[in-house]
């Protein structure tokens, strides 16, 4: 079932791949801002500085949009290249990498 052929590439299929993977990077932007912040908070911690907390969160508001930004950008253009591989060059059905 998994390993099957991938099926004819429509719009729907390639706006849902596209869809997922922007919610992927969002994902993953989300791990890497909390991995950011535990750091940060741990060095503060250890050299005694001041925190200061924008919403319940250390780091500063730009430095969370560019994460956000770069998440969905970089899940975009991640689904794009996969889409690229998976259904138009058919690299998986070829079995050559």
């Amino acid at each position: 079932m998994f390993f099957d052929k991938p099926g004819k590439p429509t719009k729907l299929k390639k706006v849902v791949y596209l869809t997922a993977s922007v919610v992927l990077g969002l994902l993953l932007s989300l791990i890497l801002h909390a991995l950011i912040e535990i750091n940060y908070l741990h060095w503060a911690l250890s050299q005694n500085h001041d925190v200061r907390y924008y919403g319940g969160c250390a780091l500063p508001p730009l430095l969370q949009g560019i994460l956000w930004i770069l998440g969905a950008v970089g899940g975009f253009f991640m689904g794009k290249s996969w889409w690229r591989i998976v259904y138009v060059d058919r690299k998986w059905a070829k079995k050559r990498w």
